[in-house]
């Protein structure tokens, strides 16, 4: 019966395009662009001018992104997409000023980055349960989430310390973090590639696949395997 099931899964998606190249195009495009402030790169540390990639770039095209997956029967790549899509868009609205975020917490007090840190913890957390299923599917991915979870926990920690006035440690911790956000956005990068060559030339880059699975693989490899 389940074979049956996921058979008739996907049958009803193989008329679907796959959406990891816009998905994982978008999600390193954004953490590209974030991580290079973080590292006060050319002097640039406000990541105010972003707010149009994190809502819309990576909010929308995520969650788009995610939906396809969702009625191809992929369950990791609908949840990490999903999260990540809302993640971002939210990351970027605490930085619109009519929203009053900011404001609620009487500007950028201590108490306005404790509450950022544990925003970002609390990722975390929610990221080291994907680091862990990860394992099941290929390297870059497990790459991407260890690079990912490097980045919010030295993010969030950075922020307690920004808090305590430790201003020259806080940096110090905000460039390292910036630092596992480009590596990640590299990989991110590496499996747009990935995903789209094997679709438009049938040529795919090298993922490194663990447990026998191709982890969240374009529906192409999928429909060929069924």
């Amino acid at each position: 019966m389940t074979v049956q099931r996921d058979a008739d899964v996907a049958l009803r998606g193989a008329h679907l395009a796959d959406p990891a190249p816009l998905a994982m195009g978008g999600f390193a495009t954004t953490l590209l662009t974030v991580s290079l402030a973080m590292m006060n790169l050319r002097g640039v540390s406000s990541q105010t001018l972003f707010v149009g990639n994190l809502c819309f770039v990576a909010c929308v095209g995520l969650l788009i992104s995610a939906q396809w997956s969702m009625v191809k029967g992929d369950t990791f790549s609908y949840t990490v997409l999903s999260a990540y899509g809302l993640f971002y868009g939210g990351y970027g609205a605490i930085m619109i000023p009519s929203l009053g975020i900011v404001d609620a917490y009487g500007g950028y007090t201590p108490e306005f980055y404790n509450a950022f840190g544990f925003y970002l913890l609390l990722w975390g957390v929610f990221n080291l349960l994907f680091l862990v299923a990860s394992t099941r599917f290929n390297l870059v991915y497990v790459g991407i989430f260890v690079a990912l979870e490097f980045c919010l926990v030295l993010d969030g920690v950075s922020h307690f310390l920004k808090a305590n006035g430790q201003i020259d440690t806080f940096m110090h911790m905000q460039k390292a973090a910036g630092a596992f956000a480009f590596v990640a956005s590299i990989l991110g990068y590496y499996t747009a590639a990935h995903y789209f060559c094997e679709d438009a030339i049938g040529f795919a880059l090298p993922m490194g696949t663990l447990g026998g699975r191709g982890g969240g693989g374009s529906s192409k490899k999928r429909r060929n395997s069924d």
